[in-house]
């Protein structure tokens, strides 16, 4: 079976999703922040999996469901840390972010049979997702993070690997991506997050 790694940042207002302020002001913005690491866990937690992994930078918080082992996150740039949660996995594995609360169980749910590697492309350019058979932390160690072109780069490191590639999603930067997955997601705790935030600013 397959481990889920969740690579996240405490919400802390100031620290997480600094792109939504403004509309939104920091505290705003992490509280969207973690609307969107909840339904990101609980959709984990929901995955079939061998073991399910927190890799997080800061502190758990009420958040975090039962189920889960927290790992702290490594120093250095984040294909580093990326390459560290990969090392620390004895066999197939799924790493996510905390960017995509439109995750669903059933696209987290992945076979490794006859399939290497598996490759989550994000809309911005990056990725949302990459699963890995026989971890390999050289596989992610160099790649420029956090660029238009990190999907490509990301993607061109699996050449010679059998890939299977997940949906294009949006990872939730901007207000307008944040609108964007609320519709695709409307029954999570991002979109009414987002829709009470919204509500509160219109008055």
């Amino acid at each position: 079976m397959t481990t889920l790694l969740v690579i996240a940042k405490e919400p802390r207002p100031g620290r997480v999703k600094t792109r939504l302020t403004p509309p939104f002001t920091p505290r705003e913005a992490a509280a969207l922040a973690e609307a969107s690491l909840a339904d990101t866990l609980d959709a984990v937690a929901r995955t079939p999996a061998r073991r399910r992994v927190l890799v997080l930078e800061g502190e758990p918080g009420p958040w975090l469901p039962p189920g889960f082992d927290v790992v702290r996150q490594c120093s250095g740039g984040l294909d580093e840390r990326l390459a560290a949660a990969f090392a620390g996995c004895d066999g197939p594995a799924l790493l996510v972010g905390m960017d995509t609360p439109q995750v669903t169980p059933e696209l987290l749910t992945v076979d490794f049979t006859d399939c290497d590697a598996y490759f989550g492309p994000a809309e911005d350019g990056g990725f949302w997702a990459l699963g890995l058979a026989a971890p390999d932390p050289a596989l992610l160690r160099g790649v420029p993070m956090s660029t238009p072109f990190t999907g490509a780069e990301q993607r061109a490191r699996l050449a010679g690997l059998r890939v299977r590639d997940l949906p294009h999603l949006r990872d939730v930067d901007t207000a307008y991506d944040a609108a964007s997955v609320a519709r695709d997601a409307p029954g999570g705790r991002f979109a009414a997050k987002l829709a009470r935030l919204s509500a509160a600013g219109a008055r």
